[in-house]
């Protein structure tokens, strides 16, 4: 089995800033990391390939710092990585991003399953994953928290809805999209770290995965950030009760009572 595993570099929590200009993410200089639901990605690639075989590539868009996540993934154990990194991929947003990504999984060839994070946390859409299985034109599943089975032609996962999970059949070729819950990502051991900052890491630019200059970078993506603001502060109150724990408690309850922010028993 082929497995394919898109992962971002992403900047590490308060690192993040954004440039007045461009609205975009300010990302050189900054702390980065792996794209904390794509190590959820890598591990259940790996995992499939330890049940069915096969071997698991991890691919990645970005600058050539991007490097250091498809490391992170090789010393994790997959097998090979590939950096899809050119000034013309710059500013790309979702869809154009799905679109190279789905490139690149054709210019491999023959992969049956696609794994991605939930979302990235710096963006918050969750749309590559489906954008690339839109691309592709094949049967995806979002939110997966558990694969139940894997057969020599098609995934059974469980996928998280409002209510609670479908289970769902894909036949290869397919894409999941999975959450935090589906597993614990594997700690990389120091041998295999050092291994893979010695690994090569091939770079793909447009020409080597057949993209189209129009359909690529800042200027031809259809999504642009005209504007970004921090969300509205919130009115607050605080209540304090200076008593007993047991005295403290039963006020506490009867105020948000009052306040009618929880329901008595009897209501």
């Amino acid at each position: 089995m082929k497995i394919a595993v898109c992962i971002k570099q992403v900047p590490a929590g308060s690192d993040a800033k954004i440039d007045p200009e461009t609205k975009r993410i300010i990302r050189e200089g900054s702390k980065s990391i792996v794209n904390p639901f794509d190590l959820y990605a890598i591990e259940e690639a790996l995992a499939i390939r330890e049940q069915a075989g096969g071997e698991v590539i991890a691919l990645s868009m970005g600058p050539e710092k991007a490097k250091s996540a498809l490391i992170e993934a090789l010393s994790m154990g997959a097998d090979r990585a590939v950096l899809l990194s050119d000034r013309a991929f710059g500013g790309s947003d979702t869809w154009a991003t799905s679109y190279v990504l789905a490139k690149a999984i054709e210019t491999i060839g023959g992969v049956d399953l696609i794994l991605c994070g939930k979302q990235a946390i710096d963006g918050d859409t969750a749309q590559v994953g489906a954008g690339i299985a839109a691309k592709l034109d094949i049967r995806q599943a979002a939110n997966v928290w558990k694969v139940e089975r894997i057969e020599k032609e098609a995934v059974t996962v469980k996928r998280l809805n409002e209510r609670g999970y479908d289970i769902v059949k894909l036949k290869y070729p397919a894409l999941i999209t999975v959450v935090k819950d589906i597993n614990s990502p594997r700690i990389p051991k120091l041998h295999d770290a050092r291994i893979a900052r010695r690994s090569e890491i091939p770079i793909w630019k447009p020409e080597n995965i057949g993209a189209d200059p129009d359909l690529i970078g800042l200027q031809n993506s259809p999504t642009q950030v005209v504007r970004t603001a921090p969300p509205p502060a919130r009115d607050t109150e605080a209540l304090k009760i200076d008593a007993a724990p047991d005295i403290a408690a039963a006020r506490l309850v009867n105020e948000l009572l009052a306040r009618k922010l929880v329901q008595g028993v009897n209501e």
